[in-house]
């Protein structure tokens, strides 16, 4: 698969990022079985095979479970490690954590990323982090705190690169005023069904400053594709039957699937937009690696974003 640098930084990264949140089964620890850990680590396979680099994974997921999970793979796969880049994320903590009546909340405390960095290494079995973003912006942030824990961490080579996820530029920017190292990545939402960053300056900012901007859930949570199995609250007001039209269009003319267009239209962006497949299926992770093959057209790519629209251009 293609590469590109992340951000500015040394790091090379796959066109397409896959996404581990699935991996262990559920969102529920409780839940986790043998069988969906075992299909969790042929999904981790199948990425790896069909070339993705960059794994993106989060303290939050399944509790803990996935980043075990994904530990465990690199354990018993040889060459996994030195071949990719492990990203995790931090800063949100659910209700009744530390005690029974706390609040589910944001947390960029220099303790909580420092512990958190330090239970997702020991979790994942490694050493160092490739990238460590915070996941959600804590509305409590203090830049220079946050800074020191970021500095700390580099300096004990816990982590080589940070960045940020669903931050708005102007929260991204406060927060590099007070860091010493840049910020590589803003991860946020974005595909043919959530056009906003288009519209709030987020890609803008990106292409300004040099950062990857990583899209989850870019086709939608399979709204855009398939078919979705498991969307969040805020994606149940999506109707995206007229991009879905335009989709199959394209995709018929080019002799490929609904998925792969609605990929290939964020790769397309200047920004150099990576993509997080989050699909736990290997069928569908090997389908979504062929979107770097496909180099859409000016026209074809605003006849998407016009469908996606759902009215005319200015």
């Amino acid at each position: 698969m293609k590469v590109i640098p992340l951000g500015t930084s040394s790091l090379a990264c796959s066109r397409l990022a896959y996404g581990c949140w699935r991996i262990a089964g559920s969102w529920d620890p409780s839940e986790v079985t043998a069988a969906s850990k075992a299909n969790g680590r042929q999904a981790v396979l199948a990425a790896f095979e069909a070339g993705y680099t960059l794994f993106d994974l989060a303290d939050i997921y399944c509790g803990g479970e996935a980043e075990t999970l994904f530990g465990q793979v690199l354990k018993e796969v040889p060459g996994l490690r030195r071949g990719a880049l492990i990203a995790s994320k931090c800063g949100i903590r659910k209700a009744g954590e530390p005690k029974p009546g706390s609040p589910y909340r944001y947390d960029f405390s220099a303790d909580h990323i420092i512990h958190s960095c330090e239970q997702s290494l020991q979790r994942l079995g490694i050493e160092t982090l490739d990238l460590y973003q915070l996941h959600r912006p804590d509305y409590l942030m203090h830049p220079e705190e946050v800074a020191g824990a970021f500095s700390q961490l580099k300096q004990a080579g816990k982590v080589r690169e940070f960045g940020v996820s669903n931050f708005r530029p102007s929260q991204l920017a406060a927060l590099q005023r007070a860091c010493p190292m840049r910020l590589e990545v803003n991860q946020v939402e974005i595909s043919l069904a959530n056009l906003s960053c288009f519209e709030d300056g987020t890609l803008d900012h990106c292409l300004a400053e040099k950062l990857t901007p990583m899209a989850w859930s870019p086709v939608a949570g399979g709204l855009l594709a398939d078919g979705a199995r498991r969307i969040l609250t805020s994606q149940q007001a999506y109707r995206p039957q007229s991009v879905t039209a335009a989709l199959d269009a394209v995709a018929r003319a080019r002799g490929t699937s609904r998925l792969v267009v609605a990929l290939a239209w964020l790769l397309k962006h200047p920004a150099g937009i990576v993509p997080i497949v989050g699909s736990a299926r290997p069928e569908k992770i090997g389908e979504a690696a062929r979107a770097v093959q496909v180099d859409l057209s000016r026209e074809e790519w605003y006849r998407l974003f016009q469908a996606a629209r759902g009215e005319p251009l200015p």
